[in-house]
């Protein structure tokens, strides 16, 4: 299971310093929520941040953009060259889904499509064979501390089986990840649907323990 942490729930105003904790506990996963307040209502950081991060950190963490923003058509060029690894584009956000993944993937980073609760499994599906990555959303995308919607169990699961028929067939291995609400409760519930990818927000920065003591209690429940 790769843990990503949500650099969102960490201290902005530290959050070089709160990031190289995360690091320097054996992750290598940033999640990093872009957000335009036109997509969803709130507003975040863009490309200066994540390079001023990039340049604090150095090169070997990933990181994983995703994109809630209307315009990523014509600016996940800016993302990738701000240091970028990883992006994750909503289908509800982009005109062209197809040409916009090949778009980024040319633009040399890894991609992915994001599932919004309300958004269909099988748009994913359609373009299953050009994607690195699916982030399933189990909360609704743009605000924290929501609830986890159990729902998503069918969307991750009629995934899960799709990709491994894909790769059966010789096709890209995807990743399966999920968003929103999870914590060591329901990790483990959540690799036993098929998911290899967990976005961990307050379960990891918060002011009750540290990022190590905190991954030590998600590494536990998972074992």
């Amino acid at each position: 299971m790769i843990i990503a942490p949500s650099v969102l729930t960490a201290d902005l105003s530290d959050l070089a310093s709160d990031c190289q904790e995360a690091l320097d506990s054996g992750l290598n996963w940033l999640h990093l929520d872009v957000m335009d307040g036109n997509f969803v209502p709130n507003l975040t950081f863009g490309p200066p941040v994540i390079r001023s991060l990039r340049n604090a950190l150095g090169p070997e963490a990933i990181f994983d953009a995703h994109l809630m923003i209307e315009n990523a058509e014509e600016s996940f060029q800016q993302y990738i060259d701000a240091g970028c690894n990883h992006l994750s584009i909503h289908v509800e956000a982009v005109k062209h889904l197809h040409r916009a993944v090949t778009a980024i993937r040319q633009g040399g980073a890894t991609v992915g499509v994001v599932l919004n609760p309300g958004t269909p499994v099988e748009a994913a599906l359609e373009v299953l064979e050009e994607l690195d990555l699916v982030l399933v959303m189990s909360v609704n995308p743009g605000f924290g501390g929501q609830s986890f919607i159990s729902s998503v169990e069918h969307k991750i699961r009629a995934l899960s089986k799709a990709i491994d028929a894909q790769v059966a067939a010789g096709g890209r291995p995807v990743q399966i990840q999920v968003d929103g609400g999870v914590k060591s409760h329901n990790i483990a519930m959540l690799r036993e649907w098929g998911v290899s990818n967990c976005v961990v927000g307050s379960g990891l920065f918060n002011d009750k323990a540290t990022v190590a003591e905190n991954l030590a209690i998600i590494h536990e429940a998972l074992q």
